[in-house]
């Protein structure tokens, strides 16, 4: 059989109208990407694109997509007047609306609905705690494991600089025969620790290189703790406001979280319409809050932003939870649904539409096709980046501070030393590179060769 009619397509938040005529060629307006739908170059992918695709070979039919113009499942107005895809079916602008439409009693009344080709209720996504806020070791959440690391790794190279420092310039050894030196490898991590309790640990850098080095140790140590004690706090508050969420009830028994639905979607009506008295108090808080968004593309972009529960359809929730690793549906499911194909009132292709997809189910295809766009699609890095704990990239700019005040207070001691070590190659009529080998060799060599040195110098005498 081949058919020559328009055939309108809805996905999920946005509404995709897929318009069957006379023309062999597909004629698709991109979208963007949508839970059901996605745009793949010039043409859609997804599981309704398959699905009249399936059903195009079965029917015989042939088509093209379009995009329909206010993007909505269709609603009644105050005056009767249907918009989005049931408008059309209304006004016979369409011969089909192949979407996630829901069975309703008032859809029954101005359209034909097909045999269900999905089964669904209504139940509630949130965002998922994060690993920072269950684990025990609270102390450890404002910083990552990678940040742990950085904060060890500048600890120890300072601490290294320090005492380098120490031993080169001469301000802090100006006789390293004599002169015990005060900045042993110990003491000066020693010094860097009491810099962190804000305190410090004496004796403290004589010469311009180590006060150079002590200065910005002290900087890192300030801003450092300053945003170790800001996320602390972050977490510990988002720590006391994480609620056990699981059913409907519990949603509208706390208000440390917000939730909404589509607006003017069926999932509204059911709330509005409601005499459960639990589903009466989650209406109204929606209503008093305004917090309805347009698309379901948006509910899900602020449940993962967190502070918000989105409240949709199972089947459509379970494919935003297995391409977003941070989200997480409730095991509750509510006011059973289906989804169908919708036609206007009396058109001949809805006897044999509804055997196609009776007999897609029998044979399998509806379930492989579910398997197949239902399949997890979540990133890794969305667990990875789950967590408010501080990466090391967000304190980049003090990592680099410290760096260049490391490499600073070096470069000075070095500085000192070879204006040391000229002075003495001037005075003793030496080459300059002897005596700054003589005056590195006395600060980092052994006490024999100092023993043996001393002993070469009384001889001579």
């Amino acid at each position: 059989m081949t058919a020559s009619l328009t055939l309108f397509f809805c996905v999920a938040s946005l509404s995709v109208w897929v318009a069957i005529a006379d023309a062999k060629q597909l004629s698709i307006t991109t979208i963007k990407e949508d839970p059901y739908t996605m745009s793949k170059g010039s043409g859609l992918e997804g599981y309704c694109i398959d699905l009249i695709s399936e059903l195009s070979k079965k029917l015989g039919f042939d088509y093209k997509v379009h995009v329909v113009k206010d993007n909505r499942y269709g609603a009644m107005d105050a005056s009767g007047n249907w918009n989005g895809m049931i408008g059309e079916l209304v006004r016979k602008e369409a011969d089909l609306a192949v979407a996630p439409l829901t069975v309703t009693a008032v859809r029954e009344r101005h359209v034909d609905m097909a045999a269900p080709f999905i089964h669904t209720g209504l139940s509630f996504i949130t965002r998922k705690a994060s690993d920072s806020e269950e684990s025990s070791f609270s102390l450890l959440a404002p910083f990552s494991t990678d940040m742990w690391v950085g904060l060890l790794v500048s600890f120890l190279l300072t601490g290294l600089c320090i005492y380098l420092v120490g031993r080169i310039s001469p301000a802090e050894w100006a006789e390293p025969r004599t002169d015990e030196h005060s900045f042993t490898l110990l003491h000066s991590f020693w010094y860097i620790i009491g810099s962190l309790t804000l305190q410090g640990a004496g004796p403290h850098p004589k010469a311009l290189s180590g006060r150079v080095i002590s200065a910005l140790w002290w900087i890192f140590c300030v801003l450092l703790l300053a945003c170790y004690f800001a996320n602390f706090s972050s977490v510990m508050q988002s720590k006391s406001r994480q609620v056990s969420i699981s059913t409907f009830e519990d949603l509208a028994n706390q208000d440390v979280i917000d939730y909404g639905t589509v607006e003017f979607g069926s999932t509204m009506l059911f709330f509005k319409n409601s005499n459960n008295p639990v589903y009466k108090r989650l209406y109204q808080h929606m209503e008093r809050k305004k917090s309805f968004v347009s698309t379901m593309e948006e509910g899900v972009r602020r449940t993962q932003e967190g502070n918000f529960a989105f409240i949709g359809e199972a089947v459509s929730l379970d494919l935003a939870v297995a391409r977003y690793c941070k989200l997480s549906r409730a095991q509750e499911v509510i006011s059973m649904r289906a989804y169908s194909i919708a036609t206007p009132l009396g058109s001949p292709m809805m006897k044999n539409l509804s055997i196609a997809i009776l007999e897609l189910s029998e044979s399998g295809e509806l379930t492989h096709l579910r398997e197949k766009w239902w399949a997890s699609k979540c990133l890794s890095e969305d667990e990875a980046h789950a967590s408010g704990a501080l990466q090391p990239h967000d304190l980049r700019g003090l990592f680099i501070l410290l760096g260049l005040g490391l490499g600073a207070g070096l470069l000075l001691a070095l500085l000192e030393l070879f204006s040391k070590a000229h002075n003495h190659a001037k005075d003793g009529k030496r080459s300059c590179c002897s005596a700054l080998t003589s005056e590195l060799s006395q600060r980092f060599g052994s006490a024999a060769e100092k023993d043996e040195e001393d002993g070469a110098d009384k001889s001579k005498a």
